[in-house]
């Protein structure tokens, strides 16, 4: 697969030709999770409706909930004002986080809202 000329020309990639991405639980609005997509990774996201990520420990390609049953369906990709960052709003199965917890950033909170 290979992405949209178009889309690729918007995308500002980091040294390592990554782009920040970001997971977004559609029913709820909650921040999932935050992980690595290149243009393979995205374009089979947007081929597939599955998302696919980039890890950069493993140097390969990851299918969110391949291994673990813990999948992410996708509805909406976006990409930001400066094309740094993409936003994918799912559906999750399961937990999002390698913890098991439902999302990332439940565990420590720096500053709560006020009531």
């Amino acid at each position: 697969m290979s992405l949209d000329p178009a889309i690729a020309a918007r995308l500002k990639r980091n040294d390592a030709g990554l782009v920040s991405a970001v997971a977004q639980e559609r029913s709820t609005g909650a921040v999932l999770m935050v992980a690595w997509m290149d243009d393979e990774a995205l374009a089979r996201t947007l081929e597939t409706r599955t998302a696919t990520y980039y890890s950069r420990s493993r140097q390969q390609y990851w299918v969110k909930g391949e291994t673990s049953g813990h999948t992410q369906h996708v509805h909406e990709v976006r990409l930001d004002c400066d094309g740094d960052t993409i936003l994918l709003v799912v559906d999750q199965q399961g937990a999002a986080c390698h913890t098991g917890a439902h999302a990332c950033f439940d565990a420590d909170v720096l500053l709560a809202a006020q009531p």
